[in-house]
Protein backbone atom coordinates (compact mmCIF):
# COMPACT_ATOMS: atom_id res chain seq x y z
CA UNK A 1 0.00 0.00 0.00
CA UNK A 2 1.11 3.29 -1.02
CA UNK A 3 1.88 5.58 1.78
CA UNK A 4 2.13 9.47 2.12
CA UNK A 5 3.42 11.33 5.06
CA UNK A 6 1.16 14.03 6.64
CA UNK A 7 2.46 17.15 7.58
CA UNK A 8 1.75 18.98 10.79
CA UNK A 9 0.31 15.83 11.94
CA UNK A 10 1.72 12.56 13.79
CA UNK A 11 0.74 9.60 10.66
CA UNK A 12 0.74 9.30 7.38
CA UNK A 13 -2.32 8.87 4.73
CA UNK A 14 -2.77 6.30 2.04
CA UNK A 15 -2.40 6.12 -1.23
CA UNK A 16 -4.33 4.43 -4.17
CA UNK A 17 -2.17 1.56 -5.51
CA UNK A 18 -3.90 2.07 -8.70
CA UNK A 19 -2.00 5.42 -9.75
CA UNK A 20 0.21 6.01 -6.64
CA UNK A 21 2.13 2.36 -7.18
CA UNK A 22 2.17 1.35 -10.80
CA UNK A 23 5.05 1.19 -12.46
CA UNK A 24 7.36 3.79 -13.46
CA UNK A 25 6.96 4.17 -17.47
CA UNK A 26 9.80 6.91 -18.48
CA UNK A 27 9.58 6.72 -21.98
CA UNK A 28 5.79 7.27 -21.50
CA UNK A 29 6.94 10.50 -18.66
CA UNK A 30 9.03 11.52 -21.68
CA UNK A 31 6.48 11.56 -24.43
CA UNK A 32 4.22 13.42 -22.13
CA UNK A 33 6.36 16.08 -21.11
CA UNK A 34 8.20 16.53 -24.64
CA UNK A 35 3.99 17.06 -26.25
CA UNK A 36 3.25 19.45 -23.14
CA UNK A 37 6.33 21.81 -24.01
CA UNK A 38 5.64 21.36 -27.46
CA UNK A 39 1.83 22.64 -26.63
CA UNK A 40 3.36 25.70 -25.20
CA UNK A 41 5.45 26.77 -28.54
CA UNK A 42 4.06 30.13 -30.24
CA UNK A 43 4.86 28.97 -33.43
CA UNK A 44 5.01 32.29 -35.03
CA UNK A 45 8.52 32.70 -36.31
CA UNK A 46 8.56 33.39 -39.73
CA UNK A 47 11.09 35.16 -42.42
CA UNK A 48 10.89 36.40 -45.84
CA UNK A 49 11.68 34.34 -48.71
CA UNK A 50 13.24 35.01 -51.90
CA UNK A 51 9.65 35.41 -53.00
CA UNK A 52 8.21 37.99 -50.40
CA UNK A 53 10.98 40.29 -50.27
CA UNK A 54 11.08 43.85 -52.10
CA UNK A 55 13.52 44.56 -55.68
CA UNK A 56 14.83 42.82 -58.33
CA UNK A 57 12.93 42.79 -60.67
CA UNK A 58 16.14 43.28 -63.37
CA UNK A 59 19.00 41.74 -63.08
CA UNK A 60 21.47 43.69 -60.99
CA UNK A 61 23.77 43.65 -64.34
CA UNK A 62 24.29 42.36 -67.40
CA UNK A 63 24.99 38.51 -68.06
CA UNK A 64 28.23 38.91 -70.05
CA UNK A 65 31.46 41.21 -70.13
CA UNK A 66 31.79 42.54 -66.33
CA UNK A 67 34.12 40.12 -64.93
CA UNK A 68 31.25 39.44 -61.86
CA UNK A 69 29.38 36.18 -61.65
CA UNK A 70 25.81 36.33 -63.03
CA UNK A 71 22.99 36.80 -61.20
CA UNK A 72 19.70 37.31 -61.86
CA UNK A 73 18.34 39.00 -58.89
CA UNK A 74 18.96 41.27 -55.95
CA UNK A 75 16.47 38.81 -54.07
CA UNK A 76 18.96 35.90 -54.10
CA UNK A 77 20.33 35.05 -50.82
CA UNK A 78 23.60 36.38 -51.06
CA UNK A 79 22.65 40.00 -50.99
CA UNK A 80 21.98 41.78 -48.71
CA UNK A 81 18.24 42.08 -47.94
CA UNK A 82 17.82 38.86 -49.97
CA UNK A 83 15.35 36.18 -49.36
CA UNK A 84 16.26 33.51 -46.46
CA UNK A 85 16.96 29.96 -48.00
CA UNK A 86 14.33 27.73 -46.45
CA UNK A 87 12.51 30.60 -44.85
CA UNK A 88 10.46 29.55 -41.78
CA UNK A 89 6.87 29.95 -41.85
CA UNK A 90 4.31 29.81 -38.87
CA UNK A 91 3.65 26.05 -37.80
CA UNK A 92 1.99 24.21 -35.07
CA UNK A 93 4.24 22.19 -33.00
CA UNK A 94 1.33 20.45 -31.67
CA UNK A 95 2.37 16.99 -30.70
CA UNK A 96 -1.01 14.41 -30.12
CA UNK A 97 -0.75 12.14 -27.07
CA UNK A 98 -3.29 8.99 -26.47
CA UNK A 99 -5.54 9.70 -23.51
CA UNK A 100 -4.40 6.72 -22.14
CA UNK A 101 -0.97 7.38 -22.71
CA UNK A 102 -1.32 10.36 -21.02
CA UNK A 103 -2.61 8.69 -18.05
CA UNK A 104 -0.48 6.18 -17.55
CA UNK A 105 2.49 9.23 -17.91
CA UNK A 106 0.31 11.20 -15.09
CA UNK A 107 0.60 7.84 -12.91
CA UNK A 108 3.97 7.24 -13.76
CA UNK A 109 5.06 10.71 -12.69
CA UNK A 110 3.08 10.02 -9.11
CA UNK A 111 4.22 6.92 -8.46
CA UNK A 112 7.82 8.26 -9.14
CA UNK A 113 7.10 10.42 -6.38
CA UNK A 114 5.50 7.71 -4.44
CA UNK A 115 8.35 5.71 -4.49
CA UNK A 116 11.08 8.09 -3.56
CA UNK A 117 8.95 9.57 -0.37
CA UNK A 118 8.87 12.95 -2.25
CA UNK A 119 4.61 12.97 -1.54
CA UNK A 120 3.22 14.13 1.44
CA UNK A 121 -0.37 15.34 2.36
CA UNK A 122 -1.32 18.85 3.98
CA UNK A 123 -4.72 19.29 5.61
CA UNK A 124 -6.03 23.00 5.00
CA UNK A 125 -6.76 23.36 8.56
CA UNK A 126 -3.49 23.38 9.82
CA UNK A 127 -3.68 27.21 8.17
CA UNK A 128 -6.05 29.02 10.03
CA UNK A 129 -4.59 32.19 8.19
CA UNK A 130 -2.42 32.93 5.65
CA UNK A 131 1.39 32.34 6.78
CA UNK A 132 4.36 32.07 5.04
CA UNK A 133 6.35 31.67 8.16
CA UNK A 134 4.61 29.03 9.00
CA UNK A 135 4.60 27.23 5.54
CA UNK A 136 8.38 27.86 5.26
CA UNK A 137 8.46 26.04 8.61
CA UNK A 138 6.76 22.88 7.33
CA UNK A 139 8.43 22.50 4.31
CA UNK A 140 11.97 22.60 6.50
CA UNK A 141 10.95 20.32 9.14
CA UNK A 142 10.19 17.83 6.17
CA UNK A 143 13.41 18.03 4.87
CA UNK A 144 13.26 17.31 1.31
CA UNK A 145 14.52 19.30 -1.91
CA UNK A 146 12.76 22.27 -4.09
CA UNK A 147 11.02 23.19 -6.37
CA UNK A 148 8.13 21.77 -5.11
CA UNK A 149 4.43 21.74 -6.08
CA UNK A 150 1.92 22.44 -3.60
CA UNK A 151 -1.63 20.85 -5.40
CA UNK A 152 -4.83 22.90 -3.18
CA UNK A 153 -8.09 23.42 -4.33
CA UNK A 154 -9.13 27.29 -5.02
CA UNK A 155 -11.09 27.75 -1.73
CA UNK A 156 -8.15 26.40 0.19
CA UNK A 157 -6.91 30.05 0.28
CA UNK A 158 -5.20 30.11 3.46
CA UNK A 159 -3.34 27.31 2.34
CA UNK A 160 -2.67 28.65 -1.19
CA UNK A 161 -1.54 32.35 -0.15
CA UNK A 162 1.35 30.23 2.67
CA UNK A 163 3.03 29.03 0.14
CA UNK A 164 2.95 31.35 -2.95
CA UNK A 165 5.97 33.57 -1.83
CA UNK A 166 8.19 30.88 -0.87
CA UNK A 167 11.45 30.45 -3.51
CA UNK A 168 10.73 27.88 -6.21
CA UNK A 169 7.60 26.57 -5.07
CA UNK A 170 4.51 26.60 -7.12
CA UNK A 171 0.98 26.96 -6.42
CA UNK A 172 -1.60 24.93 -8.53
CA UNK A 173 -5.04 23.63 -8.82
CA UNK A 174 -6.13 19.69 -9.74
CA UNK A 175 -6.85 20.49 -13.19
CA UNK A 176 -3.54 21.73 -13.28
CA UNK A 177 -1.32 19.10 -12.73
CA UNK A 178 0.66 18.12 -15.57
CA UNK A 179 3.54 15.66 -16.38
CA UNK A 180 6.23 18.64 -16.82
CA UNK A 181 5.37 20.07 -13.52
CA UNK A 182 5.36 16.74 -11.54
CA UNK A 183 8.63 16.06 -13.10
CA UNK A 184 10.28 19.44 -12.58
CA UNK A 185 9.05 19.39 -8.81
CA UNK A 186 11.80 17.48 -6.56
CA UNK A 187 8.64 17.24 -3.48
CA UNK A 188 5.04 16.94 -4.17
CA UNK A 189 2.31 18.26 -1.54
CA UNK A 190 -1.03 17.71 -2.07
CA UNK A 191 -3.98 19.09 0.41
CA UNK A 192 -6.42 16.23 1.45
CA UNK A 193 -9.34 17.63 -0.25
CA UNK A 194 -7.50 18.16 -3.32
CA UNK A 195 -6.00 14.44 -3.17
CA UNK A 196 -9.00 12.38 -4.50
CA UNK A 197 -9.31 15.31 -7.65
CA UNK A 198 -5.47 14.56 -8.59
CA UNK A 199 -6.21 10.79 -7.95
CA UNK A 200 -9.40 10.66 -10.39
CA UNK A 201 -7.14 12.78 -13.18
CA UNK A 202 -4.71 9.84 -13.32
CA UNK A 203 -7.74 7.14 -13.41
Amino acid sequence: MAKAELLGKAGSVELEDAVFAVEVKPHLVHEAVRAEQNAQRAGTAATKSRGLVSGGRAKPWRQKGTGRARQGTIRAPQFTGGGHTFAKVPRQFVQKVNRKTAKAALRSALASHAAEGTIAIVSADHFTEPSTKAAKALVEQWGKRVPLVLVALQEEENLRKSFRNLERVAVIGPSEVEVGALVWARSLIVSEAALPLVQGRAQ
